[in-house]
């Protein structure tokens, strides 16, 4: 196994590309951050290289003739982005992980799914990124085609943990230091399928010298946690003063609030979203993730919370949460409904 490395972190100031440079540190490797500048500097320890990547004389200046043990890109727009590093780095560095998504796969997303379901088409040199699913499948047959069997592409499902700009778990826990009657989606037992940043990293980084590669959908088990147990741990480590209302699904459908994104984490025990908590995840497993008990994540997002505040959102991806209003409105239903 190798115990350290030299690294390059295309991506490190914010979210899963933070705590790669963390965990790298951590363990001991010379890391290289190279960022656009606009999201902060990386950890302390880290060499970092400033470039915006999709000018790529700049991108290709700033690496110089410089060489890698490994990379782990995190870049999640226009896939070109992806195939420019891939061709410039392909001599000179041993392995390539790409953190990619299980959006990857055809919609509806089959109840079970690995990594041998049908994926979405996509152009490895596209220069548009608004479809995200495209964007994440591109940069995988960019990295594949200039790495071969040289690549870890981590299929992604939920990726929650400090320093997550997309703002789900921040939500919970903000909504529940505030207090009061809180909407919550039920069922309490929904189980749930995520993965801590850190525990993504983690694996990703002991990939290279463990001989990891190919393509996983990268969470933990399903069931690892519940929707209850999420938010009942919300409330212990905010010591807030909330009463939960358990929500059901038809409820929430009747009010006309949207799983995922209004309600960020939840999705309904049935219909085509459920799958979101419900990946074939062998693959990765038995090649060494390993998954923290949900306490740790949440304990861990709160501190960060507390010592940061809650972080500008990288991406619109993930919508926005309900509001005030909304919540209240989803409440005032469920109290006529009697449910």
């Amino acid at each position: 196994m190798m115990a350290a490395m030299e690294l390059l972190v295309l991506g490190g100031t914010h979210h899963v590309g933070r705590a790669v440079v963390e965990e790298a540190l951590a363990r001991g490797d010379t890391v290289t951050t190279l960022t656009r500048g606009q999201s902060g500097a990386p950890a302390t320890g880290a060499s970092a290289r400033y470039a915006d990547r999709t000018d790529i004389d700049a991108f290709g200046a700033v690496l110089g003739d410089d060489s890698w043990d490994a990379v782990i890109d995190t870049w999640s727009s226009a896939p070109v982005a992806v195939q420019a590093a891939a061709q410039l780095l392909a001599g000179r560095v041993g392995h390539y992980g790409y953190v990619s998504s299980c959006s990857v796969y055809r919609w509806p997303i089959p109840s079970g799914v690995d990594e041998s379901a049908p994926v979405v088409d996509a152009d490895p040199g596209a220069e548009q990124g608004d479809d995200y699913p495209a964007a994440k499948r591109g940069a995988e047959l960019a990295v594949e085609q200039e790495f071969g069997g040289r690549v870890l592409v981590a299929r992604a499902g939920l990726i929650l943990g400090p320093y997550e700009n997309v703002g789900r778990l921040p939500y919970w826990l903000n909504r529940m230091a505030r207090g009061g009657r809180v909407a919550a989606p039920g069922p309490p037992d929904r189980p749930l399928q995520y993965i801590d940043a850190r525990d993504l990293a983690r694996w990703m980084l002991a990939a290279p010298g463990a001989g990891v590669s190919g393509f996983f959908n990268t969470v933990s088990r399903p069931g690892h946690t519940t929707m209850g147990a999420l938010l009942e741990e919300t409330k212990t480590v905010t010591g807030a003063a909330a009463d939960l209302v358990w929500v059901d699904p038809a409820t929430i459908e009747e009010a006309g609030v949207s799983p995922w994104t209004d309600l960020p984490i939840w999705v309904p025990p049935t219909g085509e979203l459920a799958a979101l908590h419900n990946a074939n995840v062998a693959a990765a497993h038995g090649a060494g993730l390993v998954c923290r008990p949900m306490p740790e994540t949440v304990a861990d997002t709160w501190r960060w919370l507390q010592t940061e505040g809650v972080p500008q959102p990288a991406t619109g991806r993930a919508g926005s949460a309900m509001d005030v209003a909304t919540e209240a409105r989803l409440l005032a239903l469920h109290d006529a409904a009697g449910r």
